[in-house]
């Protein structure tokens, strides 16, 4: 029987869909997860329920930062694969609450990394980073490589996943497991993060409230459909890197969408118009993001299949469904 593949954060968007395509393809998964309240965790929790029952799935209420605990379960069930994804997400939040940052971030994946050095025959390491690594880039020209310097993040948010990845590159360095870190761009679809603005903008234009629109509508987003997210990140699990290797992968759509297009598209799926106010830039946000995807391409195939517009019309469906509205 093959050892099971732990995935951090399970109750997360990225989490439980991606768990759900490894049990689909019958592997069996190890999930944990604390549970916070960053947002509604009653949505965490019917994210969760769609997963317990099912054949080869186990879950364990966790911090990702509890590092005794991590190392523990790893060594009593022979995990040789981790997908971790457990984070404290939120670019605006990192502002107002930093240390929070630092733990989940931060710690967490220091946990991770302590964790699958000491485990014998470990095999693979894959990691959640960020397009918000890059900093600021004005739209147009060639997207975001993987080549280019990292130095600038505009965010606490982005500072700590830049951080993972240095980590994550000295742990390799120093004790030769394979690890890949994929930076998202701008991940979408049905049981999304409601801090999300394409959620967020769901609910409001629905009950008739004005949405607030930042950089005053001239930024741009590379978003990106949960099922093709979840392909890229199957996908770099199958192929790690030679021992000892660290690689970092875009994974994103490579279509940017400037905001005030998304949200027509929004506003057609959910039949009725926006209440618009237009807003200045906030602090840590960027102007665009734009994921170039050739390397990831180029070892998994990796070809987002899935555009803006049946997207949001699939998001907008279990909306509906989910919140009864």
């Amino acid at each position: 029987m093959r050892a099971p593949i732990l995935v951090t954060g399970v109750a997360g968007f990225i989490g439980h869909a991606t768990t759900h395509r490894l049990l689909a393809r019958g592997e069996r998964v190890i999930g944990i997860d604390n549970l916070n309240d960053y947002y509604d965790p009653a949505l965490k929790r019917a994210r969760l329920a769609g997963l317990e029952g099912a054949e080869g799935f186990s879950f364990r209420t966790m911090d990702v930062a509890d590092a005794a605990s991590v190392a523990s379960l790893m060594r009593d069930h022979g995990v040789t694969q981790v997908v971790h994804l457990a984070a404290q997400a939120g670019v605006r939040h990192s502002i107002e609450q930093p240390f929070a940052y630092e733990r989940s971030n931060v710690g967490g994946h220091l946990a991770v990394l302590e964790a699958c050095r000491h485990q014998p025959g470990f095999v693979h390491l894959v990691y959640a980073s960020s397009s918000s690594v890059y900093g600021d880039k004005p739209m147009g020209g060639q997207g975001f490589s993987e080549d280019e310097p990292s130095v600038s993040p505009v965010s606490l948010y982005a500072a700590t996943k830049r951080a993972c990845e240095l980590m994550s590159q000295s742990y390799a360095t120093l004790y030769r497991f394979p690890q890949t870190g994929l930076r998202f761009f701008t991940v979408y679809g049905p049981w999304g993060r409601p801090d999300m603005a394409y959620f967020s903008f769901t609910r409001k234009i629905l009950s008739g409230e004005p949405i607030d629109i930042f950089g005053e509508g001239r930024m741009a987003r590379d978003f990106t459909y949960i099922d093709d997210i979840v392909d890229g990140i199957v996908g770099a699990l199958d192929h790690p890197p030679e021992r000892g290797g660290h690689r970092i992968l875009n994974i994103g759509d490579s279509q940017p969408v400037g905001l005030m297009d998304m949200i027509a598209t929004l506003e057609r799926a959910l039949g009725r118009e926006a209440i618009k106010i237009m807003k200045p830039m906030q602090p840590g946000d960027v102007t665009a993001t734009y994921a170039d995807v050739s390397k990831l391409n180029a070892l998994t195939g990796y070809a987002p299949q899935v555009n803006i517009a049946e997207g949001l019309k699939r998001f907008v469906a279990w909306y509906r469904d989910y919140y009864r509205v």
